[in-house]
C-alpha cells in the first residue's frame, strides 16, 4: 500500500516508518518520516515546505531551509512525554511536499503560495505547519487561512517586528508581512503580540507605528523581569479564544542556539524558554504555522535546523494535544 514501512498508530492512522525496520539515516526524507500527502486518503495537519527566500533583506539561504529542516527531523520520535501525547497517533500528518513559488517575482510567489496553502486547508478541521523559507511566506499563508476562519489572532515569535512598510519601495519582503496583514484585516485587531523583539531599529516610530498596527510586544528583556510565565500569561490573556496563527521566525532564538538564519541578533530565548511558551499555548485553537528563516549556509551541525524541527514537532503535538 504505502512506499515505506509506515506503522499503523490508530486504526486507519499511519504515523512514522517503523525505526525498527529501517534506520532513521534511510529512507526518503520526509517530515518525521511521515507519510506523503498522496499515500493516504485524508489527513488532519499537513506539513508543507516554502523554498522562497526571494523577499530576504540581508543573507539568503532560507530556500534551502525546508530540505534542511526535514533532515534534521529525522530523530523525531513519536511519543511526546512532556505533553503526554503522541501527536501521530492522535492526528493523520502528512508530507505534502514543497509549494513551488517564482523566486523572481515576489507578487507571483505569494500568489502561488496562498493557492497552494489553500488547496491543504479545504475544510475547517484541516491544519497546516508550514516550513520555510523566509518570513514573506506568513502573509500569503494568512491570506490562504483566512478564508476558511476568518479573521485571527496572531502570535509571532522573532527578533523583529516584521511590520515595516517597505523596503527599497517592495510591499512584499520578509520585513513587512504583518503591516500587509493587519492592512488587509486578515488579524483581529488588538488581538496579536511579538514575542522576542530585541536589537536595533532605524527609528523609535516604528515601535509607534507597530502598536497602531493593533499589536503587543513581549521583548526579549522582558524575560529577565516577568519570567516564562509571565510572557505565557500575557500571550494567552492577549489572544482570548479566537482562532490563532503561529508564526516562528528561528531568529527569534539567540544565535547560539540558532546560528543558521539570515539575520541574527544577540540576546535572544533560549530553545527551552521558546518551547515552554509553545507548549503552554495547547489550550488555543491554533488553526495554522510556520517556522521560517532557517539559512542552512550559516548553520554549524545542524543546530538551527535541529531546533526549527522541534519546533515543528511542538506546533504540531500542541494542535493535537
Amino acid at each position: 500500500m504505502h512506499s515505506q514501512p509506515y506503522v499503523e498508530t490508530a486504526p486507519g492512522v499511519w504515523g512514522q516508518v517503523d525505526a525498527q525496520s529501517v534506520p532513521r539515516y534511510a529512507g526518503l526524507g520526509t517530515f518525521a518520516r511521515l507519510p506523503q500527502r498522496h499515500e493516504v486518503t485524508d489527513y488532519d495537519i499537513a506539513v508543507v515546505g516554502v523554498p522562497f527566500d526571494s523577499g530576504v533583506t540581508y543573507r539568503p539561504g532560507a530556500r534551502f531551509g525546508p530540505a534542511a529542516i526535514r533532515q534534521a527531523s529525522r530523530l523525531l520520535k513519536p511519543y511526546h512525554p512532556a505533553l503526554d501525547v503522541t501527536p501521530f497517533a492522535s492526528a493523520q500528518v502528512v508530507d505534502a511536499g514543497d509549494i513551488a513559488a517564482n523566486p523572481f517575482d515576489i507578487g507571483t510567489a505569494v500568489d502561488e503560495i496562498r493557492d497552494g496553502v489553500r488547496g491543504l486547508i479545504t475544510r475547517p478541521e484541516q491544519r497546516i505547519v508550514m516550513l520555510g523559507g523566509d518570513h514573506t511566506i506568513a502573509l500569503p499563508a494568512l491570506q490562504a487561512v483566512n478564508e476558511v476562519h476568518g479573521p485571527v489572532a496572531l502570535v509571532h515569535f522573532d527578533a523583529h517586528l516584521d511590520t515595516w512598510d517597505t523596503y527599497f519601495g517592495a510591499p512584499c519582503t520578509h520585513g513587512t508581512p504583518f503591516r500587509r496583514a493587519s492592512e488587509q484585516g486578515l488579524l483581529v485587531k488588538g488581538r496579536s503580540a511579538h514575542v522576542g523583539i530585541r536589537g536595533s531599529l532605524y527609528d523609535r516610530a516604528d515601535l509607534l507605528q507597530d502598536a497602531g498596527l493593533g499589536f503587543t510586544v513581549v521583548h526579549c528583556r522582558d524575560i529577565d523581569r516577568i519570567g516564562i510565565d509571565g510572557v505565557i500569561d500575557r500571550v494567552l490573556e492577549r489572544v482570548g479564544d479566537h482562532p490563532v496563527y503561529v508564526s516562528i521566525d528561528i531568529d527569534v532564538l539567540d544565535p547560539a542556539f540558532a546560528p543558521g538564519t539570515g539575520t541574527p541578533e544577540i540576546g535572544g530565548m533560549t530553545s527551552r524558554e521558546l518551547i515552554a511558551v509553545l507548549r503552554a499555548m495547547r489550550t488555543l485553537n491554533i488553526v495554522g504555522a510556520d517556522v521560517v528563516e532557517v539559512a542552512p549556509a550559516y548553520d554549524h551541525a545542524e543546530v538551527t535546523a535541529v531546533a526549527a524541527a522541534n519546533v515543528a514537532y511542538e506546533l504540531i503535538s500542541i494542535m493535537v494535544g
